[in-house]
């Protein structure tokens, strides 16, 4: 059996550290006397070392089931570093010619190789596993392995597979390493690896540097992230998006606002995305815009920012990432993007799956959409979730602590919460709790007949989103928690039932409002208030004058947020104004001259500097579309037949057309209105906003009636009232 001071110094030796960290020492002593072992370890906290270590003392070849090839190099290229043997590490995968892989065995039939990587695709393939039946097989580290559990974000079915091989292979030690897993993550993690019995390693999933704030995802998304990647000054940092096409925008909208970037995706040329992997590395890019493909196990330690542009798909998937930034215990901010559209939309993904599927992932979809919409401390929220309890009342790094609470006692609508779980048996979701007290009649309400039950609709003039907060509360606080085997259904801890005898305060944090609050939180969330009020005031009154002269409602010529973006940069050409939003060539030549002749007045007459730098552009690739967009509408193209070819959701055209519109482009829409819309419902609808004050929807609707008009409708009169009047 080794001792301690030949292990630290076999660490010396091969790794040059003079001791170990966390609960490293213990977890290698634990390989090394022949247990299974499961690790969960935060990023940076030392995994790759605890089984890299003891395959250079133990005999024999250590496997090591990896799930990218990006990162069995990055591993394979560091062991290699610390060895005088290149043959020291090898990986096996579809990147490797048949003389390569011939190679590789070599090396480890003459007893070089030390460490093995493989995919569980390589793994499985009868050739490897008849190779590695004549060798001597020290231990199996499952790297990654949330990827073998359907509730892991990152799920990958061939990882299911992997206990079957490795008896096939021939029966060794496992250890089974994570940096991120909830309690019902590890008991299928090890309950498919066969290891229910193995020594569990637990690390804080605490990382004190980082900083945690989620912002609404707002049109102006872009403008905000430019505005904050400039405010990093050169740092490093990775953007995170859902989908490929929008990595590749996105990359380009921030190359053209002269920020470095490069895109990673799966869907790319395997050298291109090689060789910006290695760029971002060696720091020849500031920024990687990415899909969840990149990240695992590369290392770099001095990564300052991370960004999720798109809200994640689970809270696993978040942390994982999210821990990527400050490795080496300095800054690290992690910024996400928040929209109920993308949650929505990420539901509507899960459709055609089987129901067990979309169970889970709406789970683990409402789990994130609590922690955004959250007023609780997002540390102690995520540390909640992987099992973990902050004490601390104030982390001081996230925004949620940084911003004024003052606490409310909710102990009356926690009890009415808790009796409602007991009129349910203790058998439904938040989602369904929340709807059944707010007097939500939903088709599965109705479905149960729970529209009958004692405490349908007792909380209607509750707020729904207060209701969740005070659910969420009593779960950090231990009255509730979730039945992870029903995939989240609320149960009453005995604390719980405790409380229903014998109420006691129960407070829930709610933020607290004042004006010159609301307008700094405004502005730090990339909101639009105009920096030069009286500018805004100035161009808000020639605006009037000229909507009565044209005899055309204000917002046709220009609406708020265009008049607010004017007054922040100050354009004096006709260049600059069209890129204003909600301007455009068209409406910048009908009714521009004016107002930067007033601009440009007002600007000398102040000596204001403008800032220039900060100027948003927009990509080529937008106007390409747009270009295609009104081609098709001038062919007449049926609108819903258009969003379907480009794609895109109804919704989403129609956003794209209104755009066009407000930016001076002239469309004739009418062959489609005419099709879908009653001519008198026509009729009425422009009608409304020819004397309406604004062209706001939701207040359209409730003054045409929402039982009455169909919203679509009224969006697509609202594009060709714009058109006809302001184009």
């Amino acid at each position: 059996m080794i001792t301690h001071e030949e292990l630290v110094a076999a660490l010396q030796q091969n790794f040059g550290f003079d001791s170990f960290k966390g609960n490293q020492e213990a977890i290698i002593m634990n390989i090394i006397n022949g247990h299974d072992t499961f690790v969960l370890m935060p990023t940076g906290g030392g995994k790759s070392l605890c089984y890299q270590l003891p395959s250079l003392i133990m005999d024999g070849v250590a496997i090591v089931i990896s799930p990218l090839i990006a990162l069995m190099k990055n591993q394979v290229d560091a062991m290699r570093n610390f060895s005088e043997e290149d043959g020291v590490a090898h990986f096996i995968n579809s990147s490797l010619s048949r003389p390569e892989i011939a190679a590789v065995k070599e090396d480890i039939l003459a007893g070089k190789t030390k460490l093995l990587y493989l995919a569980p695709e390589s793994l499985n393939k009868t050739e490897n596993i008849d190779f590695l039946q004549g060798i001597k097989v020290s231990f199996y580290a499952v790297d990654e392995a949330h990827c073998i559990s359907e509730w892991g974000h990152d799920f990958r079915p061939e990882y299911r597979n992997i206990q079957s091989m490795t008896e096939r292979i021939g029966r060794a030690p496992i250890i089974a390493l994570t940096a991120t897993a909830t309690p019902k993550v590890q008991h299928d993690i090890q309950k498919n690896l066969g290891m229910l019995d193995a020594e569990v390693f637990k690390s804080s999933f605490n990382r004190p540097n980082l900083y945690y704030e989620v912002r609404p995802k707002t049109d102006d998304v872009d403008k905000d992230l430019i505005r904050f990647i400039r405010g990093m000054n050169g740092k490093s940092g990775i953007v995170y998006c859902l989908a490929r096409k929008t990595v590749e925008d996105l990359a380009e909208t921030l190359r053209v606002n002269n920020i470095s970037a490069l895109c990673y995706h799966a869907g790319m040329d395997a050298a291109v995305r090689t060789a910006n992997q290695d760029a971002f590395l060696m720091e020849q890019c500031q920024v990687i815009v990415a899909t969840i493909a990149f990240g695992m196990g590369i290392d770099k330690p001095d990564v300052r920012f991370v960004v999720h542009y798109d809200i994640p798909k689970s809270l696993e998937g978040y942390y994982q990432e999210t821990g990527r930034a400050g490795r080496d215990g300095g800054e690290g901010i992690c910024l996400c993007y928040y929209s109920p559209k993308d949650i929505e939309r990420l539901r509507k993904f899960q459709q055609g799956k089987p129901v067990a599927e979309q169970e889970i992932s709406n789970q683990l979809l409402f789990e994130t959409q609590s922690y955004a919409e959250s007023p609780i401390c997002r540390r102690k929220l995520l540390l909640h979730y992987f099992g973990e309890d902050y004490t601390e009342d104030n982390c001081g790094s996230c925004d949620n602590c940084r911003k004024q609470y003052r606490m409310v006692d909710e102990s009356e609508l926690l009890g009415i919460i808790l009796e409602t779980i007991l009129q349910l048996n203790e058998k439904f979701k938040a989602e369904h709790l929340v709807d059944i007290m707010h007097g939500n009649m939903t088709a599965a309400v109705r479905s149960y007949h729970h529209d009958e039950l004692e405490n349908f609709g007792v909380a209607e003039d509750e707020d729904e989103a207060t209701l969740h907060a005070i659910i969420r509360q009593a779960m950090l606080t231990g009255y509730i928690k979730k039945d992870i085997e029903s995939y989240g259904d609320l149960k009453i801890t005995p604390e719980g039932h405790r409380f229903m005898k014998r109420p006691t305060i129960f407070e829930v944090p709610l933020e607290v409002h004042n004006e010159d609050e609301d307008e700094e939180i405004e502005m730090n969330l990339g909101g639009s208030a105009a920096a030069d009020e009286v500018l805004f005031s100035i161009l808000k009154d020639m605006r009037k004058k000229l909507s009565k002269k044209l005899d055309v409602p204000p917002f046709v010529i220009f609406q708020d947020p265009s008049l607010e973006a004017m007054a922040t940069s100050y354009p004096i050409t006709f260049e600059e104004l069209q890129n204003i939003p909600g301007v455009g060539a068209g409406k910048a030549k009908r009714y521009g001259e004016e107002f930067l002749k007033v601009i440009k007045e007002y600007v000398d007459e102040n000596e204001i500097i403008r800032p220039e730098d900060l100027r948003f552009r927009t990509r080529a690739k937008d106007s390409t579309r747009k270009i295609s967009i009104i081609q098709a509408i001038d062919r007449r193209v049926a609108l819903d037949d258009l969003a379907e070819s480009k794609g895109m959701s109804m919704e989403e055209m129609l956003e794209e057309i209104e755009a066009i519109v407000y930016s001076g482009t002239k469309l004739n829409i009418n062959y489609f209105i005419d099709e879908v819309v009653d001519p008198d419902e026509k009729d009425e609808i422009i009608e409304y906003f020819q004397n309406a004050e604004n062209d706001n929807i939701k207040i359209a609707m409730k003054v045409l009636g929402e039982d009455d008009y169909d919203e679509l409708h009224v969006r697509l009169v609202r594009i060709k009232f714009h058109s006809d009047l302001g184009n």
